[in-house]
Order: structure tokens, then sequence, then C-alpha cells
């Protein structure tokens, strides 16, 4: 299967784990290449972002989306790639975020619940999701965890 894992990410943390993925998912006999969201430009609405590296989906069977967790919601470059889609209908699209609170309630489940509304309304239906709590003692736990749901995918 073609997998393309799409990222955006400030600090590297959002990176890491999509290179996690990507390991795994090559050891798992999967073609995965990550890509980058980026923008020219610093935002506070999705609607004024302006993206210099928008990835094309139409070469991948499933979509990894993941994403940094900003002022308690979905980053604005990540939310303004996903409107600027033009549709990720017949993908299978798995979602993970990482933020730098302890607990997922603290903005990654809200994150989480904007990424797959987004997605939906590009016909695509997320199997699943994650959130990596950065400041947890568990953190090392939910990457691992992250990587077995989205590795434990059927062609």
């Amino acid at each position: 299967m073609k997998i393309g894992i799409i990222i955006h990410s400030n600090t590297g943390n959002t990176l890491t784990v999509g290179q996690r993925l990507e390991k795994e998912l090559t050891a798992r006999g999967h073609t995965a290449v990550i890509e980058r969201v980026t923008s020219e430009n610093d935002a506070s609405e999705a609607a004024n972002i302006v993206l210099d590296s928008k990835p094309d989906v139409d070469t991948y069977d499933m979509i990894i989306l993941g994403a940094p967790v900003h002022a308690f919601s979905l980053s604005v470059v990540m939310m303004a790639y996903l409107e600027q889609l033009t549709s990720l209908s017949g993908k299978k699209v798995f979602c993970f975020v990482t933020q730098a609170l302890p607990k997922p309630w603290l903005g990654g489940n809200r994150a989480i619940k904007t990424m797959k509304r987004l997605c939906a309304e590009k016909g695509a239906e997320p199997f699943n999701a994650g959130v990596v709590n950065w400041g947890s003692k568990q953190k090392e736990t939910q990457i691992e965890d992250i990587v077995a749901c989205a590795c434990d995918i059927k062609p």
C-alpha cells in the first residue's frame, strides 16, 4: 500500500512521530512517504494562511495526517491545508496530533475532532486517531500506540 504521511511540524515533535510511522510502515512492506505542509506566513486564522507546500494526496491509498496543537486547537496551517484539499474521497485516513500539555483534553481531543470533521467534509472516513502529550510520562507509550494503530491497516 502507498501511504502518504502528511505532517505539519514546528518544533520537530510531530515530525519525529511521522518518522517513526514511516520506518514501521516501510518495515511492514508498505511504501511510506513523509511530506510536509508549510506556510509562507503566520496567521491566526486558516483563511489567512498562505501555503508554500501543499502535498498532493491523489497518489496515496492511505493518508496519515499529523499536526501540533496550538492554543488548544488544531494548528491553523493544517486547518488551511485540509480546507484547501479538493477531495479525500475513497482514502483511508489516520489522524494524530502532538501537544505540549500533559492531558489530551487540553486541546488534543479538540484538534482530533477538527481533523476528523475536515476529513469527513472532503469525503474521507478517518478510521482512527491518537494524541501524543509531549509533557506526559506516557509519551513513549502514546507514540507506540499511534504507530501500532496506524500500521494495523489492511489493504
